[in-house]
């Protein structure tokens, strides 16, 4: 096994490396993160838009066909499942097979949102300095402080996220060690099994898991930032807090957002 020097096992032996592997418990914090899915016609218009760039943009860059291209499939698959419309999906591909077009490239942002708590800001830019400005300005005007890069998304870990009805979770970690898949956690709770690995491992892990349950039915397949720790916002920074992330996914550059607060209610 890659990274933690395991050898394929079989199912007899699964259960202490299941037990070894809960050093780090990464439980369910990919559920602390702020999505920008929303009922309103104009939030759901803001969501189409940016599930277009971001499939034309992987399109355009691992080619248009979900087929041959992992991560588009992943993508798409994720995009149907929050009711994008057929054509928004297949305008973004056919303007990734023409020539030109807009050049979107990768931006995060680092810093402290209110009550201190640590954010991450993802973005795809056709103008980077327009877009450090609109996030910094997301900042100042809830009296946050943006940071430098690697200011705070060391205290995160960058992981694949795979979350699927099951209850084996012995042999699903099993197909992921015959895999050769670096597994960094493994749970079943509520009929679901939840695997993390490292986000190098993302086309390797999926893979694995579509070829050992090959009618999988993903809840969650994406790449996140998962907080090491936690701050706790309270009192008037709640109202901060939400007006901040409101900020920033109204931002038609900010694809996501992560953080590591737990507001009280």
């Amino acid at each position: 096994m890659t990274g933690h020097g395991y050898a394929p096992a079989s199912a007899c032996n699964i259960r202490p490396l299941i037990e070894k592997q809960r050093g780090r418990v990464m439980g369910r914090a990919y559920q602390n993160r702020k999505d920008s899915m929303a009922k309103t016609a104009n939030a759901k218009t803001k969501v189409y838009s940016k599930y277009g760039r971001e499939i034309y943009v992987c399109a355009k860059q691992g080619g248009p066909d979900p087929d041959g291209n992992l991560s588009l499939r992943s993508l798409i698959d994720r995009a149907k499942k929050d009711q994008v419309p057929t054509h928004v999906i297949e305008k973004a591909i056919e303007k990734a097979k023409g020539a030109g077009g807009e050049d979107f490239s990768p931006a995060r942002y680092e810093g402290f949102g209110p009550g201190n708590c640590m954010v991450i800001v993802d973005c795809l830019t056709d103008n980077p300095n327009r877009t450090f400005g609109d996030v910094r300005l997301c900042f100042t005007k809830t009296k946050c402080k943006i940071g430098t890069p690697g200011s705070v998304s060391h205290m995160f870990d960058h992981c694949a996220i795979f979350v699927f009805a099951g209850d084996d979770e012995e042999a699903t970690l099993e197909a992921l060690m015959m895999a050769d898949v670096d597994v960094t956690d493994i749970e079943n709770e509520d009929g679901k099994i939840t695997v993390f690995a490292p986000n190098t491992e993302y086309a390797k892990a999926r893979q694995a898991l579509t070829d050992a349950i090959p009618d999988i039915d993903f809840d969650v397949d994406e790449i996140q930032f998962i907080p090491q720790t936690y701050t706790t916002v309270s009192g008037e920074d709640v109202e901060m807090f939400d007006k901040f992330i409101d900020m920033l996914n109204d931002l038609d550059d900010v694809q996501n957002v992560y953080h590591n607060a737990e507001v009280e209610a």
